[in-house]
């Protein structure tokens, strides 16, 4: 068994499928933003900026609070897209299951006393909103740029879709 058998794609051209693309730019903008987290000037109150919990002062871009944990959550999600988006169905999988994530940390903020200390992540009202905005657009992405995939027999080790 050859490389390009055993990897599809390894040794040969591989066009990319818009579910790829989606996953991949995806993970590399959440990866960037984890990354961002950790820049001075780009994320305001950097010396407010803790592990964890409600008391992180730093906000990214001046607007969404964030933490170490917060921004090392970024860079694992960010990862996983990089990753996932190298198949169809894996990239289909990052979407739809990285879409409920983020409407499950949706309502965990809005549930959530944002001074108390079950605010570990931390989240503030702009984050809550910019969560469910991204889970439902991932849903709906995974969805829509997926749904034939069943209908062509697709399995986790074919590339198109």
């Amino acid at each position: 068994m050859s490389a390009s058998s055993a990897h599809p794609g390894v040794g040969a051209s591989h066009h990319r499928t818009p579910i790829e693309l989606t996953a991949l730019v995806s993970g590399g903008i959440f990866a960037l933003v984890g990354i961002l987290g950790f820049v001075p000037g780009v994320t305001t109150n950097y010396s407010q900026l803790t592990f964890a919990g409600h008391g992180s002062g730093a906000l990214l871009l001046g607007v969404f609070q964030v933490s170490i944990l917060h921004n090392i959550v970024h860079l694992l999600f960010g990862a996983a897209g990089l990753l996932m988006g190298r198949t169809a169905v894996q990239a289909r999988y990052f979407l739809l299951g990285g879409g409920v994530l983020y409407l499950v940390i949706w309502l965990y903020g809005l549930l959530t006393d944002q001074a108390s200390g079950a605010n570990f992540i931390p989240v503030n009202t702009a984050d809550n909103w910019l969560h469910a905005v991204l889970g439902v657009a991932m849903i709906v992405l995974g969805f829509v740029l997926g749904r034939d995939m069943a209908g062509r027999g697709m399995t986790g080790t074919e590339r198109r879709g």
